[in-house]
């Protein structure tokens, strides 16, 4: 199972000033029970959507079924999201399936090509488009929107519908699977008149919660990714999770030590550093959940408390020269999470060369994982030298359980660390305003006064241009 070690964010190691004592953890127990006994009478009365996403047959079910449909018949999967819609995607095809998947042949890959576009850059979405193109007949797009109203995936939507629609004709349909609302909204009601395989999008799930959700399990399922075990990865971390014992149940006690650190240890940055490629886009999707769900202006009695630790994502060894320099002698406002492999997918040996030269030889028929887990121990050590408290979150293997394990794992702590802060965990405010103004911007009708608000901000002042 994965497991946390948190001495070196304790006193032990990196000092009372730095790191958490008896006495931090004894003061916030009586709260962090309570905020514990709340996220769980929440989950099981059905409160929060996501803790029941691991368990729901019926999601299950409508996603292996097309899985069925489509999967022999398919070369390249596009999935049109951004967002929740997107970065479940992304981390879960980056960790569980090779880094070359989509180059390897037909009969090596466990499922199509997969392109997750969750940009609207000109360029990357022109690219992709030139590409699977030629494909056509054998693409399939999965458009992902509970609204179907947002700009990015709108665009984008339009743009591959077109593309199947000339290459294919009145077939175009048949290759468009759209993940929406169930009973509602624009793409639903497109869905509904062109004929298109649909997937909900949970009501009472978040984007940022939904990757074990249709949201994100089709695209994993089509790829090879065994959902069936990562679903009980992650049914076993709520069980685990719901279990109330501060000092052995990894959700709590990763929810104690980040709400101290960011409180009372004055460290508002919360890096998470992976040591191994494959768990790096695990800290893009953390980032989203993080970022969205704790940065919040008002606590939930309507106070302004502009509140919130900023997500960091960070690559071991990659960063150590690039960042740690950063860690270790600038400002000590950073707590650092390393995820670490005990087993990883692959291992290869340095070749028995070069023993006449001492500064090579002694890495000689010496294993990768054994110098990639001699860097990552060597910089934790560092870190600790220089009073910066981290834990470690370790996966025996990467496979679909402790893939599952992880993301229910955060999902849960994120509901803690709600309680802990007294904010809305569930909302994102903030980012309406920027949609709104882009609506403008684009001329969407309804808008015209917001775009004449807008346009002493959008005209260019040559007094300040350098």
């Amino acid at each position: 199972m994965l497991t946390l070690f948190w001495k070196n964010a304790t006193h032990k190691r990196v000092g009372a000033r730095n790191g958490v004592t008896p006495t931090d953890l004894a003061e916030i127990e009586p709260r962090l029970r309570k905020a514990h006994e709340a996220v769980v009478s929440q989950c099981h009365d059905g409160k929060l959507g996501y803790a029941t996403l691991p368990t729901n047959e019926t999601y299950r079910k409508q996603v292996t079924d097309l899985v069925a449909r489509y999967k022999e018949n398919t070369t390249d999967m596009v999935v049109l999201g951004i967002g929740g819609s997107a970065l479940g995607n992304i981390a879960l095809q980056s960790a569980l399936n090779p880094s070359t998947y989509n180059i390897l042949t037909e009969r090596k890959r466990k499922g199509p090509r997969l392109f997750v576009l969750d940009n609207v850059d000109p360029c990357y979405v022109h690219d992709v488009l030139k590409f699977v193109s030629r494909r056509a007949s054998s693409t399939l797009v999965n458009v992902i929107s509970k609204s179907g109203e947002t700009a990015e995936t709108a665009s984008q939507f339009m743009l591959f519908r077109q593309m199947l629609r000339d290459k294919i004709g009145d077939n175009f349909a048949s290759r468009i699977v759209a993940t929406t609302d169930a009973s509602k909204g624009t793409l639903h009601d497109i869905a509904k008149k062109e004929g298109y395989a649909m997937l909900p999008v949970p009501g009472d799930v978040g984007g940022r919660f939904s990757v074990l959700s249709p949201v994100g399990l089709f695209s994993a399922a089509m790829c090879g990714i065994d959902i069936d075990k990562l679903l009980e990865g992650a049914n076993a971390m709520r069980q685990r999770a719901e279990v109330m014992d501060v000092m052995q149940n990894p959700a709590t006690i990763l929810a104690a030590i980040k709400y101290i650190m960011f409180t009372k240890k004055k460290k508002p940055m919360h890096v998470m550093m992976s040591y191994s490629n494959r768990l790096y886009m695990l800290a893009d999707w953390y980032r989203q959940l993080w970022a969205e769900s704790l940065g919040k202006q008002y606590d939930r009695e309507g106070n302004e408390v502009f509140t919130g630790p900023t997500p960091i994502k960070a690559l071991g060894t990659t960063d150590q020269h690039s960042q740690v320099q950063l860690y270790r002698e600038g400002p000590n406002d950073k707590f650092t999470v390393f995820l670490d492999v005990k087993k990883q997918p692959e291992d290869i040996r340095v070749p028995n060369t070069f023993d006449d030269i001492q500064g090579m030889s002694y890495l000689r028929k010496k294993r990768m994982s054994k110098l990639l887990q001699a860097e990552k121990l060597a910089t934790e050590y560092a870190m600790t030298v220089s009073q910066r408290p981290s834990v470690t979150l370790t996966f025996p293997e990467i496979s679909e359980r402790y893939i599952g394990e992880f993301l229910f794992l955060y999902e849960f702590t994120t509901s803690i660390m709600g309680e802990l802060m007294n904010i809305n965990a569930y909302d994102q405010p903030a980012v309406e305003l920027g949609k709104k103004a882009t609506f403008a911007l684009m001329g969407r009708k309804g808008y015209e006064e917001l775009a004449e608000k807008m346009k002493s901000f959008v005209r260019m002042d040559r007094r300040y241009q350098a």
